[in-house]
């Protein structure tokens, strides 16, 4: 069974060679397909310099969000499996195995990467809370019983993601992805992960304002397809 890496790109030109290499070390029949979300660093020159052994990069012409470049990455894919990888230093590749697992056993066909499922991550204290809220908030809704919504580590069977009507442009991907996932009767099992929290300073691009989004965007697609 092959797994299919979407990498979403966007100014991520001090880890993404990092990024490729912690990949390459896994043992496991992959493919990397990266889309560069028309960055304004060096990325796209880095990007440029990869082998099609190494990975199949699409280039958008302007910036659409992360939503709009995982759907690009969609549409490339020649794997059974898929999972959604951040092109920073927060989530480790060595997890693929443990998060693919369960697919392959036919126990699952959604796994989320958990950051709270059996530890307390070092992570700021507002963004620990929002994700606590959001979670929460999502339970709530849709009588889920998920730690870690907005965690970038998602895999999901190939078929069963296509099965899914994807329009969220940018990090509201999360919030629609897990809604319509639940409102169709999947069971998302989570596994516990590692995670290695980075600053503002040193990248992070989420803000408080789109924590608000996301939690609108949770009650939208509750409600709505």
């Amino acid at each position: 069974m092959r797994l299919s890496i979407i990498i979403p790109v966007y100014n991520e030109e001090a880890t993404i060679g990092e990024v490729l290499s912690r990949i390459e070390a896994v043992d496991i029949d992959k493919e990397v397909i990266i889309v560069d979300d028309a960055s304004t660093d060096a990325t796209r020159e880095i990007l440029q310099k990869l082998s099609p052994e190494q990975a199949k990069v699409i280039y958008h012409p302007r910036n659409l969000g992360k939503g709009a470049a995982i759907r690009s990455g969609l549409k490339e894919v020649t794997g059974e499996v898929i999972i959604i990888q951040d092109a920073d230093l927060e989530y480790d590749p060595q997890d693929y195995q443990r998060l693919i697992k369960p697919i392959l056993e036919g126990k699952a066909k959604v796994v989320y990467g958990s950051r709270f499922a059996d530890r307390n991550p070092r992570m700021p204290f507002w963004y620990r809370l929002g994700n606590r809220l959001l979670t929460l908030s999502v339970n709530i809704l849709h009588g889920s019983n998920l730690s870690d919504v907005h965690t970038c580590y998602k895999v999901f069977e190939t078929e069963v993601i296509k099965e899914v009507d994807l329009r969220a442009d940018r990090f509201d991907f999360c919030p629609e992805i897990t809604a319509k996932l639940l409102k169709k009767g999947y069971h998302i099992l989570e596994i516990p992960i590692t995670y290695h929290s980075r600053t503002p300073k040193e990248g992070k691009k989420l803000t408080w304002r789109d924590g608000i989004i996301a939690f609108f965007s949770h009650l939208k697609y509750r409600f709505m397809d």
